[in-house]
């Protein structure tokens, strides 16, 4: 039991936590202003008048494999909890990407441009928008939707929208979605999707060109789906209606899976008989998540498990895999979500999987969505374990934070990097992550293309996919992370960083409320190391300037030739072969000292001094050895 703090303790928390909060990091004018007006805090909690919108999705779709078409109705219901009043609403059509004359900075096949989203009714209100009007009130703008509202969105008020559409999903340009062969298909940012409204900018504006990702709010969605007989349906949420659908022998299957944590093969190679109507409805219900996907396919092979992910509340997450009988690597593909998701859940970041359902799908690339991973199938098993599990931790960022990735892609592609490498570690020992990272870090780092993670993401054009959006969203910002998770200490990193998820969830963090959680938990200012990593233009480099022995004592010198804060790491090899290591934490440069003086008795005959190590990123490693 925790004694209650007394007025007077409160008072000098609050003062060390604002103290510590508020670093020499340049802060940009807009994100100030969010601050001053209280909806984000110093102490990095959200503020007293922080606000997020959200909606409810009702959708009724149907997919025709043999045309690629998907037609669709669906009713959302919005909810403005802003202190805004709002004049219009802006929404996502992001199929628009494949509408021809639309701006896109990924390779698009000639065969997949079409007409985009085929809006077939609007209304707003129960009020029908002319779709042929000479002036329309609606206006589309590459994958945007502007409508004006006739009568404004009242502060704590809610509107209704109704939209009837269909489109043809891409049978080539497979961007993060599509067709994996004839009849199985995964379905992505598939329906009109209203945007974000922040304290930050207002409404989101920004256009899905196929470099950045997704930015949403944390929303519901009751999904109906229509395939023929014979496809299987895989999606965001809960299954609401398996019973209607699988003839007695599947549903013990799939009933028994749902609770056992042994894995099992719910449809096989050669099962037949599995489905009971010509055309079935699969209906799923998915609450507070970002986004909705599903996948479908005739032929392919389904294992499920499931596991406890929080004891306390005997809650679990039931694990789903699905491919092709040919994707020999996929058969281990349930196993490795497993263990991740257990892992996350337990060790690292040590909170309950967010989630009821996860399935991983043998589609192609490898991209998440909310309960749902889009992956191919690797060849060696260690690409299979690395891809899974990345894509699984995004589950934590961006799903469950609310990051927006159009901004800040390092914010949750940097974690999906790091936090995974000692599962990724344990699956496939002999394969090292952080090793890989580092390298493809330091190929990068220092050059012009090494730019800051402060830029924002929606910055980055094409051309700068490699290096640079690659390098700053995955490589620099997960060596960051890592390394400051050395200097923290695994204990006080790992409770950081549950304190910023605990405070984040389901809302829509910026840097700078991570910056300000991690301070107030560490209870330092760790600005001395946040600026050179993620603000500052800058690369590590470390080198040797001189080793000197007197008697039994070894003198050694660090020089840091570069801005970024590295720790440091010596091996003194002996004339016998023997070593002895010498470590000190990057903690040591944040008097921005220039050098580092080690001083170490010997009893031996020192041949050279060996300056780094495999999981330090230093980009001239030719200045790191002393021979005597």
């Amino acid at each position: 039991m925790n004694p209650k703090p007394t007025k007077s303790s409160a008072l000098i928390l609050l003062f060390i936590t604002t103290l510590f909060a508020q670093p020499g990091l340049y802060m940009p004018l807009n994100i100030k202003k969010a601050y001053d007006n209280g909806t984000r805090s110093y102490e990095g909690r959200p503020g007293p008048k922080y606000w997020t919108n959200h909606a409810d999705y009702t959708i009724k779709a149907r997919l025709r494999p043999e045309s690629r078409r998907i037609s669709g109705e669906e009713a959302i219901i919005y909810y403005n909890n802003s202190p805004d009043t709002l004049r219009q609403i802006v929404l996502r059509l992001y199929q628009d990407i494949f509408r021809s004359g639309n701006p896109h900075d990924w390779p698009i096949n000639s065969a997949d441009i079409t007409e985009g989203v085929e809006l077939k009714a609007i209304s707003i209100n129960g009020r029908p928008l002319d779709l042929k009007a000479q002036k329309p009130a609606f206006r589309r703008s590459a994958t945007n939707l502007f409508i004006k509202l006739k009568n404004a969105l009242l502060p704590q008020n809610k509107l209704t929208l109704h939209f009837k559409w269909t489109f043809t999903l891409p049978s080539k340009s497979n961007l993060r979605m599509g067709t994996y062969d004839s009849t199985s298909f995964f379905v992505g940012y598939w329906y009109p999707q209203i945007a974000v409204y922040d304290d930050i900018a207002g409404w989101d504006r920004y256009i899905y060109s196929g470099l950045q990702e997704f930015y949403n709010d944390c929303n519901n969605f009751d999904v109906t789906i229509r395939v023929p007989k014979g496809f299987m349906v895989w999606a965001s949420g809960i299954w609401q209606n398996p019973q209607e659908i699988l003839t007695k022998k599947y549903l013990k299957r799939y009933i028994m899976a749902t609770t056992t944590n042994k894995i099992m093969h719910v449809i096989g190679t050669g099962d037949k008989n599995i489905f009971k109507h010509e055309e079935p409805n699969w209906h799923f219900i998915a609450k507070q998540v970002p986004d909705f996907a599903f996948a479908s396919s005739d032929h392919y092979l389904w294992d499920m498990t499931s596991l406890i992910v929080d004891p306390a509340a005997k809650r679990r997450v039931v694990i789903s895999a699905a491919y092709k009988k040919e994707s020999a690597a996929f058969k281990e593909a349930l196993q490795i979500a497993r263990a991740s998701a257990a892992f996350y859940s337990t060790e690292m970041p040590a909170v309950p999987f967010p989630y009821p359902r996860l399935t991983v799908f043998n589609g192609g690339g490898g991209m998440e969505y909310p309960m749902m991973v889009n992956e191919g199938a690797p060849s060696k098993h260690a690409g299979m374990v690395h891809v899974t599990s990345h894509e699984i931790l995004h589950s934590y960022f961006p799903f469950f934070m609310g990051i927006n990735e159009q901004k800040y892609a390092w914010m949750d592609e940097g974690w999906a990097q790091m936090l995974p490498f000692e599962i990724q570690h344990r699956l496939a020992p002999k394969y090292d992550p952080i090793a890989r990272t580092l390298k493809r870090y330091e190929k990068v780092a220092g050059s012009e293309f090494d730019v800051p993670e402060a830029v924002p993401s929606i910055a980055f054009g094409p051309n700068a996919f490699r290096p640079s959006y690659r390098n700053s969203s995955y490589n620099r910002s997960a060596m960051a992370y890592y390394n400051l998770e050395q200097l923290l200490g695994k204990k006080k990193f790992v409770r950081a960083l549950q304190e910023y998820i605990h405070r984040w969830h389901h809302k829509h963090p910026i840097p700078f409320d991570f910056f300000f959680t991690m301070n107030a938990v560490a209870n330092q200012d760790l600005s001395w190391f946040f600026k050179p990593w993620f603000w500052e233009y800058g690369y590590p480099d470390l080198a040797v300037a001189e080793a000197k022995l007197s008697d039994d004592t070894i003198t050694i010198t660090v020089v840091k030739k570069g801005s970024i804060p590295v720790p440091i790491r010596l091996t003194i090899q002996f004339a016998d072969g023997t070593n002895k290591t010498i470590t000190e934490s990057a903690g040591i440069w944040k008097g921005n000292w220039k050098s580092y003086t080690i001083k170490e008795v010997v009893a031996k005959k020192v041949a050279k001094v060996i300056l780094g190590g495999p999981h330090i990123p230093d980009v001239n490693k030719k200045d790191n050895i002393f021979i005597f």
